[in-house]
């Protein structure tokens, strides 16, 4: 085997290690760390410096995705001003390889002074850091995938895995949903959102519709082949002049009208609220939920090419 195969598979390998010994780290610490984190009215401050400030700042935008409040703040930066972004109600959350990085040792006693609970992640367990801190998680990975025992590779790897534990824990006990997520990520909601009407809409022989001089049993008819709950309502040149729907029939046959011989016309509600195909999925939901209906017309040159139903809009993701 070659140079190269023969140091990736073996980096991947001392990574694996340093991972799968983790487990061992879930432990009371682990569960009191997670639960401290839970409780908390105040937000996780993430922070480090070189390769773990790197990690640290993943596992606060981790945290942040799935609803814990957390934010990174870089030690340099709160050495110069940021110290100010922690409060008493937020809990530090710190990491050090060494857990003697003096930035982060520089912060302590203003963390001490403001009552914020200190977490933090270290492979030494004798460090300062790890001494200081209210609930010490130490990795105990003993050698670097680096070839050279110097760059940091597999404890960096073990750090983010357990970051990646932690937040998976708070998701859990915070009870967040799916529902959840898709506020917190407004780029996908809002790609929905922008859905045009035409992606969804109904169109061609879907399209419900019948003439105005139809009698209303024969639109009573088309509505129910084509399934939406309500059907167009079209004059002599195919120009949209009403539409005709299940409420209305509903009325209909309470007032006693007689469906064989009355013309739909007559008994259609006029004006009838439309959209474009290019209009936006959100437009035509405000609209419906606004006049509270649930079908529209798709309407071109004041002639209905298609129909669009709350059904459609909801199953795109819309809700």
């Amino acid at each position: 085997m070659s140079l190269v195969k023969d140091t990736a598979l073996e980096t991947i390998s001392k990574e694996l290690e340093a991972v799968e010994g983790l487990k061992l780290l879930i432990n009371e610490d682990f569960e009191k760390a997670i639960n401290v984190i839970h409780r908390s009215e105040g937000k996780v401050i993430l922070t480090g410096v070189g390769k773990s400030g790197h990690i640290a700042r993943k596992i606060a935008s981790t945290m942040a995705s799935v609803g814990t409040p957390a934010v990174f703040l870089h030690p340099n930066e709160a050495l110069h001003g940021d110290l100010g972004i922690i409060s008493k109600e937020d809990v530090v959350l710190a990491l050090s390889n060494s857990g003697e990085s003096a930035e982060i040792l520089y912060m302590i006693p203003y963390i001490k002074m403001m009552g914020c609970f200190l977490i933090s992640i270290t492979n030494k367990k004798s460090s300062t850091l790890a001494k200081q801190s209210d609930i010490s998680i130490v990795l105990n990975v003993e050698k670097e995938a680096c070839p050279l025992n110097l760059a940091p590779t597999s404890s960096t790897t073990a750090m983010l895995v357990l970051g990646d534990a932690m937040a998976m824990s708070l998701l859990r006990l915070s009870g967040f949903k799916e529902e959840d997520f898709a506020l917190l990520h407004p780029a996908g909601f809002l790609g929905k959102k922008l859905k045009q009407v035409k992606d969804v809409g109904h169109f061609g022989d879907e399209l419900p519709v019948v003439k105005k001089d139809a009698k209303i049993y024969e639109a009573i008819i088309e509505i129910t082949q084509k399934g939406f709950g309500a059907t167009a309502v079209v004059d002599e040149t195919g120009k949209l002049v009403g539409i005709l729907t299940d409420g209305d029939i509903r009325r209909i046959l309470e007032s006693k009208v007689d469906i064989n011989t009355t013309n739909v016309y007559e008994v259609c509600t006029k004006n009838p609220k439309t959209i474009s195909k290019s209009d936006i999925l959100a437009k035509a939901l405000s609209l419906m939920e606004n006049h509270k209906i649930t079908v529209l017309i798709i309407e071109e040159d004041e002639k209905p090419i298609g129909i669009i139903h709350l059904h459609d809009i909801l199953r795109s993701g819309i809700n």
